[in-house]
C-alpha cells in the first residue's frame, strides 16, 4: 500500500505541455510506493483533485521530463522507473506565476532584501513558479539595465521574467525599447506617474511612450498615482509635523490614484493601445477601470495581495519598525477597500493578482529618519 506523501498541497512546476487524450498507456510501477521510487524524470501523481482553471476533477497527473503528458483519471502503472506521489484527498494544483516583483531593486539609496535567490526561495516555498520582474534602468539605459540584472538572476532557482521600467524618455530610450522587444524580448514597459523628481514621467513624455509601446506591439503599464499632488500631500504633512508611515497614506489618498488611473486610460484610449494598471489598491482606481472596460476598453487591472486583505490601521502602530512595514506606493487603504477589490476580482473586473513583493529593511536605524518621504516603498 503506497503512504501518502506529506503535503496539503501538492504543486506542478511546470505544466507546458498538457495532452489531457493521451492515449492509454502503462506508465507507472507496479513497485514504486507513496514518494519513493523512479529515477526522477517521469512522476505520476495519482488519486488527487486537478485544480485547473476551467475545472477541478478527480485524476491522475503524469509527467515526463519536466512536461505534463497526460491528466485522466486511473493511468494505469506498468515498470519501476517512475516515481509514484499519492496525493489522495489533496489538491494539485499548477505553480502560481506572480507578475509584479522587485528582486535586488536599489532605490532611494537602499536595495531590496531579497535577491534572486532568496526570493525564489520563498516563492518556491509558497508554491509559486515563476515570476516577472521589473528592470530598472541605470540613468536611464535600458541596455545597461537589462545587463545588470541578467547579472543579478545568475543565482536564480526558478523560472523568472522581465518587464522594463521606463524612469526618463528621449530619442535613446525609444530607440532602445525597439532593442528590448527584438533582441531581449522584454514587451511590457512600466511608466511612473508618480516619484516627483526621481521616475515620473509628464503627460507628455506618457504620450509619447503609449505611442511608441502601440508601435511595437508592447504592453504599456502605469504606475497610477498624481505624482504632483502626492508631492503637494508630502509637504502638507510635514507642515503638520506628522512624519511617521500614516504620513505615507494621508499624503497620497485613493483620490490621487483615481485622478491618475482615469488619465491614464483616457490617453491610452487615445493612443488607441491596450493598458495595464499595476498595484490597483483603492475603489477609486478599480471604478475608473470597470467604466473603461464596460466601453469596451482594453485595460487589465492588478490588484496585489496586501490591497486585497490589509487595511491602513497598520500603518498607524506606535512602534515605526512594525508601521514601516506596511509601507508600500499606492498605500494601503482603509477598510472596505480590500472588500471592494477582491469583488472586482471575482467578477473579472481585475483580471490578476500580484504581490509588488518589494521588500526593504523597514527599521528605523537603517533609514537614518523617521520622516515618511525618506522610506523606500514600491
Amino acid at each position: 500500500m503506497a503512504t501518502p506523501c506529506r503535503l496539503t498541497l501538492i504543486l506542478l512546476a511546470t505544466v507546458a505541455a498538457v495532452a489531457a487524450s493521451h492515449p492509454a498507456h502503462e506508465v507507472g510501477g507496479g513497485g514504486a510506493a507513496g514518494c519513493g521510487g523512479g529515477d526522477g524524470t517521469r512522476i505520476l501523481i495519482k488519486g488527487g483533485t486537478v485544480v485547473n482553471a476551467h475545472r477541478a476533477e478527480e485524476a491522475d497527473v503524469y509527467i515526463e521530463d519536466g512536461v505534463v503528458v497526460a491528466v485522466r483519471p486511473n493511468i494505469p502503472v506498468g515498470d519501476d522507473n517512475v516515481k509514484v506521489i499519492d496525493a489522495t484527498g489533496k489538491y494539485v494544483m499548477p505553480g502560481g506565476i506572480d507578475p509584479h516583483t522587485h528582486l535586488e531593486m536599489e532605490f532611494m539609496g537602499t536595495v531590496t532584501i531579497d535577491d534572486f535567490f532568496t526570493g525564489h526561495a520563498a516563492a518556491l516555498a509558497g508554491g509559486t513558479t515563476m515570476h516577472i520582474d521589473f528592470v530598472i534602468p541605470v540613468n536611464g539605459n535600458l541596455t545597461a539595465g537589462i545587463e545588470s540584472y541578467k547579472q543579478k538572476a545568475e543565482k536564480s532557482a526558478m523560472d523568472y521574467g522581465f518587464h522594463m521600467a521606463i524612469t526618463k524618455w528621449n530619442d535613446e530610450v525609444s530607440r532602445e525599447m525597439e532593442v528590448m522587444v527584438k533582441e531581449h524580448g522584454i514587451n511590457s514597459f512600466k511608466f511612473f506617474m508618480a516619484y516627483k523628481g526621481s521616475l515620473m514621467v509628464t503627460d507628455d513624455l506618457l504620450l509619447q511612450g503609449l505611442q511608441k509601446c502601440k508601435s511595437l506591439g508592447a504592453l504599456a503599464m502605469v504606475h497610477a498615482e498624481n505624482g504632483d499632488a502626492v508631492a503637494e500631500g508630502q509637504q502638507r504633512m510635514i507642515d503638520l509635523g506628522i512624519t511617521g508611515p500614516e504620513g505615507h497614506a494621508l499624503s497620497r489618498p485613493p483620490v490621487l490614484e483615481g485622478e491618475a488611473t482615469s488619465r491614464a486610460i483616457r490617453l491610452a484610449k487615445f493612443v488607441n493601445t491596450p493598458l495595464y494598471v499595476v498595484h490597483v489598491m483603492s475603489i477609486d482606481a478599480m471604478e475608473e477601470i470597470a467604466k473603461a472596460k464596460r466601453e469596451g476598453q482594453r485595460v487589465i487591472g492588478e490588484p496585489v495581495v496586501s490591497g486585497l486583505v490589509l487595511d491602513d490601521s497598520w500603518l498607524w502602530d506606535p512602534d515605526f519598525a512594525t508601521a514601516s512595514k506596511y509601507v508600500m506606493s499606492p498605500p494601503i487603504r482603509e477598510a472596505g477597500h480590500g472588500k471592494a477589490l477582491q469583488a472586482a476580482l471575482s467578477s473579472g473586473i481585475l483580471q490578476l493578482v500580484g504581490t509588488d513583493h518589494c521588500t526593504f529593511n523597514s527599521t528605523q536605524k537603517a533609514f537614518g529618519s523617521d520622516d515618511f518621504r525618506k522610506i523606500p516603498n514600491g
